[in-house]
């Protein structure tokens, strides 16, 4: 079975079983794969890291002959047809340029940003002509590319733009009035993907060039971290559009704008993991030079508990995130030379519960090893000569890119819900086995590899179905506004797809006889024991709520009981021994 072949539905893995060979994992890459991403870890390594001190100081003008240089290696064209100057690569390799760009501070966002919502809604939802103007250039860096959605009272909240657009009495140009902040890349952009009301009603998208009269760069913003990226408004004051530069179709901006988003949080996945992989690098290299005591820092069994932990957090990341990138080529892959921009949209949005996980997942993560590996340089960690220091404050931004994480978490169970409220199953049925399963011990109906982790991850479906049945029996359509439900619900579903990802991947490396199968198992335990913590916490926080009485404290000591059986005794040995395979290995490790 192809994985790229299998059509897994949006949000299915809830209630569906999904085998290991449905899923792309890692291990799965192609010899194409694989060398996109060794080109692109070279050029970050020659071009980028060199001059990480100059392009922290702010200096764009390098940023963007960087860039150009990029385009001339195929860094930017990825994801541009090869009809238009691309290379028409699938998603997974969209993902693995995405990692290796990732250890690249501000460039790797500037870079990012062109590739994806820059210049994806011209790929996808322009007209031959506006694809035959732009993207040859935007593939080359001829033209940088930026995406200007946020404004001063619109940020989370798209739809709410008060930009304008007008047609002018001619019928040649629109007439763009407005402004938009936080514009990344605004000020070496050559192209500005722009969103507008039509007659202040009908929300649309415009390409506009920086050339275009009444367009106007605001002054550089001084940014907590990602200072190797521009980021200023742009300001439209009676702006002249052409009309052949509207996107897709007027008032139907909202469909270019959400689900290009989604691919912008799955790319935001892939980036952070990258950034992350780097983090732990600069950990074990510090931690096996530094001595203290006698002997170097990651000799401390504590260390090594932070680093086979850290590593671990990486592998169920990596896991969930190539597992998208499968799903997602599996239903947007052919959709290159579509012009049914509805269909296109559908594509788009159909694993939008997934690209939000990617997101969130992924910020959360880089900023755990942020954290952790600043923590273990110690002093050094918080002085500007170390790249920790930096990195550690790079990695906050990602938490509120592409829609903050809270908005995301908000996202997940909608989805849930919206799908049950249009039919597509029958929630009723599912809860109510769900509901069985619990009481009867019917997750425990597992065979073959890793047994009690199929276990665990049937177990946590069961508890998030329970419970979601709740909030809806309580709440009905009202769910929409019980934010402190919805978060939890969220967090359980994350941890669903992020422990499901892992071990269906450990059993596929099982079943190919792979090489590494025994370190991802010991992985895959430990990414398990972590996980049921943090599914015993929002579950208690969600029943303790939910249920009333007796029921209540039954409930809540029953969840206790039954997550109890997914702590090892085996724990400190088992990350002792992962710590000691990355100590020598000297990089993460899987």
């Amino acid at each position: 079975m192809n994985p790229l072949e299998t059509i897994v539905k949006g949000g299915g893995f809830l209630i569906h079983e999904i085998l290991p060979e449905s899923i792309f994992t890692p291990e799965d890459r192609t010899d194409e794969h694989k060398m996109i991403g060794d080109t692109a870890r070279q050029f970050i390594s020659r071009e980028i890291h060199p001059y990480r001190k100059d392009l922290e100081s702010g200096n764009f003008k390098l940023v963007e002959e960087k860039m150009k240089h990029a385009g001339e290696l195929g860094l930017l064209s990825h994801s541009i047809p090869e009809q238009y100057g691309g290379l028409g690569l699938d998603k997974i390799s969209k993902g693995i340029v995405g990692e290796a760009l990732g250890n690249a501070s501000g460039y790797s966002v500037a870079h990012s940003n062109h590739t994806c919502i820059a210049t994806l809604p011209i790929t996808y939802f322009g007209t031959p002509l506006l694809k035959e103007k732009y993207l040859p250039k935007l593939a080359s860096g001829e033209y940088i590319g930026a995406y200007c959605l946020t404004e001063p009272e619109a940020g989370s909240d798209a739809l709410s733009a008060k930009t304008t657009a007008t047609l002018n009495s001619e019928g040649t140009h629109y007439i763009l009035n407005g402004t938009k902040i936080y514009i990344t890349n605004a000020a070496f952009s050559d192209t500005f993907i722009v969103y507008a009301k039509v007659d202040g009603v009908h929300f649309t998208a415009f390409v506009v060039e920086r050339t275009f009269k009444g367009l106007s760069i605001g002054p550089e913003e001084d940014k907590m971290g990602i200072k190797g990226s521009s980021t200023c408004s742009v300001i439209l004051e009676d702006c002249e559009v052409p009309v052949e530069n509207l996107l897709g179709e007027a008032g139907k901006g909202h469909l270019i704008a959400l689900n290009v988003l989604n691919l912008g949080r799955f790319n935001l996945g892939f980036a952070t993991n990258g950034a992350a992989k780097y983090c732990l690098k600069l950990a074990i290299d510090h931690t096996t030079e530094r001595k203290q005591f006698g002997k170097t820092i990651a000799e401390f069994n504590a260390s090594k508990q932070k680093l086979a932990k850290m590593n671990a957090r990486i592998y169920a990341a990596e896991s969930l995130l190539y597992r998208t990138a499968g799903h997602i080529e599996s239903v947007l892959g052919s959709y290159y030379e579509s012009s049914d921009h509805k269909a296109i949209a559908q594509a788009m949005n159909e694993h939008a519960l997934e690209s939000a996980i990617c997101k969130i997942t992924g910020s959360e993560t880089l900023d755990y090893i942020a954290d952790e590996s600043l923590q273990l340089h110690g002093g050094a960690g918080f002085i500007k000569e170390y790249p920790i220091e930096q990195a550690y404050r790079d990695s906050r931004i990602n938490r509120i890119f592409e829609g903050t994480n809270e908005i995301n978490r908000l996202l997940i169970p909608g989805i849930f819900f919206k799908k049950a409220g249009k039919g597509e199953f029958d929630a009723r049925t599912i809860t109510e086995k769900a509901e069985f399963s619990l009481k009867n011990g019917e997750f425990k109906n597992n065979e073959g590899p890793l047994e009690k982790l199929q276990e665990a991850v049937h177990l946590f479906k069961d508890l998030y179905l329970v419970c979601a049945g709740a909030a809806y029996q309580m709440y009905g359509n009202a769910i929409q506004n019980e934010q402190e439900t919805l978060m939890n619900l969220a967090d359980l579903v994350i941890a669903i797809y992020e422990t499901e990802s892992t071990v269906l991947r450990t059993m596929k490396a099982i079943q190919n006889s792979e090489p590494n199968a025994e370190l991802k198992t010991k992985l895959a335990y430990t990414v398990v024991e972590n996980a049921s913590l943090s599914v015993h916490q929002s579950a208690t926080l969600l029943l303790s709520n939910l249920l009333k009485g007796e029921e209540r404290l039954k409930s809540l000591q029953n969840i206790a009981f039954l997550l109890s059986a997914y702590q090892w005794e085996d724990t400190i040995e088992r990350n002792r021994t992962i710590a000691d395979i990355l100590i020598e290995e000297k990089q993460y490790t899987s």
